[in-house]
């Protein structure tokens, strides 16, 4: 099966400037995800689709293919991925004619994942059991238990059951995206403007493994690399 790895890294970025070039234990953060990527035998091709020239060098020096320069249209903060990631999709088969059967999308800004939660993710949907995956993480909070909002001036849990929830492991489970690692069938992704599907599958990763939004989860993403680092270097 041609597997396909798309890694999507604008030069723009708001909550942590050239986030995805930021020096993250040491080398860009984009690299972390790429080599992850190269560690994944499932994966045939590694694409990144970029606006920058600086962030297309240094993925193309890591070892991924950076095929093309994301139009600037695809590069606007209220763009959703999807569109990117067809984009690359399509680019490969009307430029190149090459028609990937599954394609795997891996954020840069979450970093906290192994090849072998690539990998897993991947078997989920080669063996049929989903068309496609997403990977998750318990949530923090429960919308049935803990999770309150205002309606009417009035304060109320966010899901509300028939009957009151005592103890948070009465809820029902909840699971927070992390946005690390997403997986399809090419039809499945091509076919559809939404990742929430009749057939889609979830992975459950640790709740450490977050997604960088801004410099408290810049550091404390460093702080479980460096741990991981150094727990390495002990054995």
């Amino acid at each position: 099966m041609k597997i396909v790895a798309t890694i999507c890294a604008r030069g723009g970025s708001k909550g942590i400037p050239r986030k995805n070039i930021r020096l993250l234990c040491g080398q860009p953060l984009l690299v972390h995800t790429i080599e992850a990527a190269k560690k994944c035998k499932l994966i045939n091709r590694i694409i990144v689709s970029t606006d920058d020239h600086e962030i297309a060098e240094i993925a193309r020096e890591a070892g991924a293919e950076v095929p093309f320069l994301r139009p600037k249209e695809l590069a606007l903060d209220h763009i959703a991925k999807l569109p990117v990631i067809k984009h690359a999709i399509q680019f490969l088969e009307s430029q190149e004619g090459y028609r990937a059967d599954i394609i795997v999308d891996l954020d840069p800004t979450s970093p906290l994942r192994t090849e072998k939660d690539i990998e897993a993710c991947i078997r989920m949907v080669m063996t049929g059991e989903a068309d496609n995956v997403i990977s998750v993480t318990e949530a923090r909070k429960n919308p049935y238990f803990n999770m309150v909002e205002i309606i009417d001036g009035k304060v109320q849990l966010v899901k509300q059951l028939d009957h009151l929830i005592m103890r948070r492991q009465e809820a029902p489970e909840v699971y927070d995206l992390n946005a690390s690692i997403y997986v399809w069938k090419r039809d499945t992704l091509m076919d559809n403007d939404t990742i929430y599907l009749e057939n889609t599958g979830i992975y459950l990763m640790p709740r450490w493994a977050i997604d960088i939004d801004d410099e408290t989860d810049f550091e404390l993403v460093e702080f479980m690399l460096k741990k991981e680092i150094n727990n390495a270097r002990e054995l």
